[in-house]
């Protein structure tokens, strides 16, 4: 089996960060104009705020009536806070936001780059002071100013179930891609009902989750920026390289559903809890939602793990840790005030981060217990910024070239090109290389 003093650790981060997305449609209650500067930290916050939430289930479960309550107690001059729930939270924010009602507080929209930061939020500070209160917020910064703060960091790595890998004769972590391979493999052969790992393939944007291994494969803090350089990030020993590769492999020998084009998130979740499915490469926000299915399907969610991404440097694994969604304020909110009196109480009195065992967004936040001993166990980093100047390269040339790393299309290309033969993995590495490079010329990096 895994030893046990590993396994118990890791186990601990089953409830480990969910992201909190919310947001907020337009409403009256300040004197706030679109365009105004930071809100006066002085100003008593009052009035009604909408909040919109991709985090459906906190909804329907009552949390954020508990929150809205709590808010409330402390800002008695606020009339209403009110929750709504979205399913396809960056589909439909970003079709709202082609108007000036998407929020006063929202959940920024991968979609949006650097560069457009400042058409559509208000800034909430320089970072240079914020970064002295808050970790993760250079994603959200540009040109000195920093437009969202996280509610939860995450870890990067895969969820599991322990009891399918250990059933299979598993008895410690993947250190290489290889083992990896061999350890699917094993459950494969030991006769798994659905697939050894589990690819979303469907619903697609669970693919986007491998990019959580940029960085931690080569445990270079500055992978990403340093991919803006160079005209072949995919190789076979890069970062880059190693994760589609590994998903072109993982695919290719079989080793993954039977029909891609069928697979369904919520019913993975119970999947993974049952153990019919093995293996999901997600963030440790997934992890308390494969336990509450597990639960729910008459399964433990003890059997419910998480490992890190099969890759060591100098013999330790790496992970990389960061804020997911950070909340901004529309730059047309009328209510900025208490929109930024929203944001500052979540982080720093509703027990969000705590509550779902997740990394504090505060530099003196404490690490959960359940954490401790993934931190422990896996060298944490943290993906440095882009250089000033250079905060929308990587997306001008990620946009530039097609290929779009955001957009799960380019890796469910891989899979139906493992699936089929269509194209081998060297072949892919070499078109995505030569529309990379494209993308460079045109975005003149």
């Amino acid at each position: 089996m895994f030893p046990h003093h590993r396994r118990r650790r890791l186990l601990g981060l089953a409830a480990a960060s969910t992201v909190l997305a919310l947001t907020a449609a337009c409403s009256g209650g300040s004197d706030d104009t679109p365009g105004d500067s930071t809100p006066d930290a002085d100003a008593t916050p009052s009035g009604a705020i909408t909040v919109l939430t991709w985090r459906t289930d906190l909804v329907e479960d009552g949390t954020f009536d508990d929150y809205v309550t709590q808010f409330k107690a402390k800002y008695p001059d606020v009339t209403d806070v009110k929750i709504e729930g979205i399913t396809d939270y960056e589909g439909e924010v970003k079709t709202r936001m082609n108007t000036d009602n998407y929020g006063d507080v929202l959940a920024i929209p991968g979609s949006v780059t650097p560069d457009q930061l400042g058409d559509f939020f208000e800034p909430l500070g320089d970072y240079d002071e914020m970064a002295k209160e808050y970790r993760w917020i250079t994603d959200k910064t540009f040109e000195g100013k920093s437009y969202g703060i996280p509610v939860v960091g995450n870890v990067q790595g895969i969820v599991y179930n322990t009891k399918v890998w250990e059933a299979a004769g598993v008895t410690d972590f993947p250190t290489t891609p290889e083992e990896f391979l061999t350890d699917l493999q094993a459950i494969k052969d030991a006769g798994i009902k659905v697939a050894p790992l589990y690819t979303n393939y469907k619903d697609s944007w669970p693919l986007t989750q491998w990019d959580g291994a940029r960085g931690a494969v080569t445990a270079n803090p500055d992978y990403v920026n340093e991919m803006t350089a160079t005209d072949t990030p995919w190789t076979e020993d890069s970062d880059s390289g190693v994760i589609d590769g590994l998903i072109y492999d993982v695919v290719a020998k079989g080793l993954t559903e039977a029909d891609p084009t069928t697979t369904n998130w919520e019913q993975s979740k119970q999947l993974l809890g049952t153990g019919e499915i093995a293996t999901m490469v997600l963030g440790s926000w997934a992890i308390p939602q494969m336990q509450a299915a597990a639960e729910a399907a008459g399964a433990s969610a003890d059997d419910i793990g998480y490992m890190p991404f099969p890759a060591q440097v100098d013999g330790k694994f790496h992970a990389v840790a960061g804020g997911d969604y950070n909340l901004g304020i529309n730059v047309h909110s009328k209510n900025k005030v208490t929109a930024r009196a929203w944001i500052d109480w979540f982080n720093h009195e509703s027990g969000f981060s705590e509550s779902q065992v997740g990394l504090s967004p505060l530099i003196d936040g404490e690490v959960p217990a359940a954490l401790q001993g993934f931190v422990d166990e896996v060298e944490l980093i943290t993906l440095n910024p882009a250089p000033a100047g250079k905060e929308s390269l990587f997306t001008d040339i990620d946009t530039a070239s097609g290929i779009v790393t955001t957009d799960p299309k380019y890796r469910q290309k891989i899979v139906d090109d493992a699936r089929s033969g269509a194209r081998t993995k060297q072949e892919i590495f070499d078109d995505l290389n030569a529309a990379w490079a494209d993308g460079r010329a045109e975005a003149g990096a």
